[in-house]
């Protein structure tokens, strides 16, 4: 019996211990769900707040946690973004509005108004004096594209407007599918008998929004091939005026405008102007209404496009720090895939089929500069009138 007594204790012991052992590999377990929680929510890093006045057009990518993990795992800081409007930014005393401080960075929207920035304030136009700029540079490229429908592309190939090179759509005659416009060509002109109208190509407001006035920019370089300068712009301003005029409505949110192009389709919107990272984004943030539209799409690139370009420029060492964060290769990869940025000055350098979107070039290898502001703000002072 005593040897019956021994052997039930020990299996008791060993039992308790197994039963120990268990409860401490539950209690190891769930210690690092909670650290690794910590960790997603950033609560394992030290940082310092940092400040940034910050334009549009990228609000989504700027809140992304993988991107703010790495901002604080590796650089140490967490940011605050203060929406600002590019023309407050160089008119304004680009400080916080709560307590009167120093902003760390300014990210804009548009280069023109970052090329601006670093040039004296102009007093006479009641611009507020201009903060010291440390650093910075183009950051998030993303191109001028047109969007199209199967159908229409195939008719402008057709018009030899349109061509198909390694699965990409370029408009390599600018000038005859403008030319077609200021003429009040018809769709049916063309071949596109289901279509009404004359030929055209939807875009916003340049009068009241950045992404038209690039567009129009990019137009009126291509009118004075190439090299916009005062004697051709005087020339080119009111056929770019004609062109202006036949476009109709403009819608004035670019979101707005390719959600309408998306759930319209051809027969309302046969082609918009938007940006090149808007597909992107839809096929990451809507997999479902991306796959409904994407056999029927067309990106067409055009021949040369221009960038739009948001830049930071830096005003303390700590926005240094930001700007700097930039060149990560992990932040770099989050811009473009999830979000279509291209980064770098050259507009960085990615496998274009990660992102699950057909027709997008390996490189942009053909685009005309941006145009100095007071280019950009003749050509939409006299469209305005």
């Amino acid at each position: 019996m005593a040897e019956v007594y021994v052997d039930n204790k020990k299996k008791r012991n060993q039992q308790t211990a197994i039963g120990f052992g268990i409860l401490f590999v539950l209690i190891l377990i769930v210690l690092a769900v909670v650290g690794l929680k910590g960790l997603k929510e950033g609560k394992k890093y030290k940082t310092t707040t940092i400040y940034g006045a910050v334009g549009g057009g990228k609000e989504n990518f700027l809140a992304d946690e993988d991107f703010n993990e790495i901002l604080a795992k590796e650089y140490g800081i967490s940011v605050v973004n203060d929406n600002w409007s590019n023309g407050k930014l160089v008119k304004e005393s680009v400080v916080r509005k709560e307590d009167g401080a120093h902003y760390d960075f300014i990210f804009f929207s548009d280069q023109r108004f970052y090329e601006y920035y670093k040039t004296a304030a102009n007093k006479e136009a009641g611009e507020a004096p201009r903060e010291t700029v440390l650093n910075g540079s183009l950051t998030l490229n993303t191109p001028i594209v047109i969007y199209s429908w199967d159908v229409v592309v195939d008719a402008l190939m057709r018009e030899q407007i349109v061509t198909q090179k390694d699965g990409v759509y370029y408009i390599t005659d600018m000038n005859k599918l403008l030319n077609y416009i200021l003429e009040g060509k018809k769709w049916k002109d063309i071949g596109l008998d289901t279509l009404y109208g004359s030929i055209n190509i939807n875009s916003t407001d340049p009068v009241t929004s950045s992404p038209g006035a690039t567009y129009y920019g990019l137009l009126l370089s291509i009118m004075c091939g190439g090299e916009v300068n005062e004697a051709n712009i005087e020339e080119n301003l009111p056929k770019l005026k004609q062109f202006y005029e036949k476009s109709g409505y403009m819608s004035f949110a670019p979101a707005d405008l390719f959600d309408k192009y998306l759930k319209t389709g051809v027969g309302a919107y046969p082609m918009i102007v938007d940006y090149e990272k808007s597909i992107i984004d839809l096929a990451n943030s809507n997999p479902d209404g991306f796959a409904q539209v994407k056999d029927k799409i067309r990106i067409l690139y055009p021949v040369p496009t221009i960038w739009n370009s948001h830049c930071i420029a830096t005003l303390t060492e700590k926005g240094n720090t930001y700007f700097e964060a930039f060149s990560n290769k992990d932040i770099q990869q989050i811009a473009w895939n999830k979000y279509g940025f291209r980064t770098g000055v050259t507009g960085g350098n990615y496998d274009v089929s990660s992102v699950g979107v057909e027709g997008l070039p390996q490189s942009i290898d053909t685009a005309v500069s941006g145009l100095r502001i007071n280019i950009y703000n003749r050509l939409i002072e006299y469209l305005g009138q």
